[in-house]
């Protein structure tokens, strides 16, 4: 099993190439929401992705050739991340997308993509059509990973049997409430509503009453942001004997939200972000490589996005390694054939058939208590 080799020192803003030519470098576009409700994630996976090229420079670059990268602000709308895509690709003529958790963004700007044979790593939902898939890889978890984790829990812990989905209007959303939808009565359960809200809804008490009045024990929350802690205070307000079982997330945003819930409140972690619950293995080895620069840089920084933005530059490097050089097509067909890659994050079998790269399922639900992380029991 390879190793992603992860060490050293993060940068803010652009990766320079030093003395290099212009021409002579290796230019990663990055698409993200550094603004907007996608802003948590998308401003960890940058630094990451940054800290990565950092690391690739120091060490000789990629194919002896130094790193650019170059991070634009899509403000987490789709129709910015258009804009984006065009300039990445026209003006900025980059090798290869490493872009953030926006699935709509994302999939609008796609087929600039699959039109000019960049490869792109997305840290959001792949594009269904399959000419577009083609040319998209992700490092993220399968969206079912989180889902069976919250509803073994379910299963295996409590005596709850109806739940309820509460879930926003992404891709990725709803991509996961229908996995919910399909998924429950395998894990004996029924779901008895499915509401949706918007990212910038201030009250969601309309769609809590209907899981009330339907019989939900628990609810399974789908989303990023603030959302979370609208939620919680909601089912507080309201008197809700319920369990609130919620996605990834920066941690920092989980905390304010136990403060409500206590117990009652559960989420969905990476190995990252429970290092220090971990024990000795592979997995913590290759985490502490990255690990390490982050804390040094960072502190005690939520490290979730960011491990995903550092493995994708670690796995666009592996395949241009493989592929012996940067043209599209080459390291598309190379991250096919990427196996047994051990990430910061996980463990990447990417194939033909598999562009989603976590074929094994790594995340934990947890419970803060005393101010801790603590594995739900």
């Amino acid at each position: 099993m390879k190793k992603i080799v992860i060490a050293a020192m993060a940068i803010m803003g652009v990766v320079t190439a030093g003395a290099s030519k212009a021409e002579d470098n290796i230019k990663i576009g990055v698409s993200v929401g550094l603004t907007g409700y996608a802003a948590t994630a998308d401003n960890g996976w940058r630094d990451g992705v940054m800290l990565a090229a950092d690391y690739l420079n120091a060490h000789g670059g990629i194919l002896n050739r130094q790193i650019i990268v170059q991070a634009e602000d899509n403000r987490s709308e789709p129709q910015e991340a258009v804009t984006i895509y065009k300039k990445l690709i026209t003006s900025d003529k980059v090798d290869i997308l490493v872009n953030g958790v926006l699935s709509a963004g994302n999939f609008a700007g796609a087929p600039l993509a699959v039109q000019a044979e960049i490869p792109m790593l997305l840290g959001s939902i792949l594009p269904k059509p399959p000419a577009q898939e083609k040319w998209a890889f992700t490092p993220i978890t399968p969206p079912a990973f989180e889902i069976e984790k919250r509803l073994e829990y379910i299963r295996d812990y409590t005596s709850i049997k109806k739940i309820a989905v509460l879930s926003d209007p992404s891709p990725y959303g709803k991509l996961q409430s229908d996995i919910a939808e399909k998924r429950a009565e395998s894990f004996g359960l029924t779901l008895v509503a499915n509401e949706r809200y918007k990212q910038d809804d201030a009250d969601l008490s309309t769609q809590i009453i209907k899981t009330k009045e339907a019989g939900a024990g628990a609810i399974l929350k789908i989303g990023l942001g603030g959302t979370t802690l609208t939620a919680a205070k909601n089912i507080k307000q309201l008197g809700f004997d319920v369990l609130l079982l919620t996605s990834l997330e920066d941690v920092a945003v989980f905390k304010p939200v136990s403060e409500v819930l206590g117990d009652k409140f559960f989420f969905v972690a990476s190995p990252p972000q429970i290092y220090d619950l971990l024990d000795d293995s592979q997995q913590k080895k290759a985490i502490w490589q990255f690990l390490e620069p982050w804390r040094a840089k960072y502190g005690q920084r939520d490290p979730n996005w960011a491990v995903r933005g550092w493995d994708s530059v670690m796995i666009a490097a592996e395949a241009m390694k493989k592929a012996q050089t940067t043209e599209g097509a080459k390291v598309r067909d190379a991250i096919e054939k990427l196996s047994g890659l051990q990430g910061a994050g996980g463990i990447y079998n990417f194939s033909p058939t598999a562009h989603f790269g976590m074929t094994e399922n790594p995340l934990s639900l947890m419970q803060i208590s005393g101010g801790a992380l603590v594995f739900a029991k």
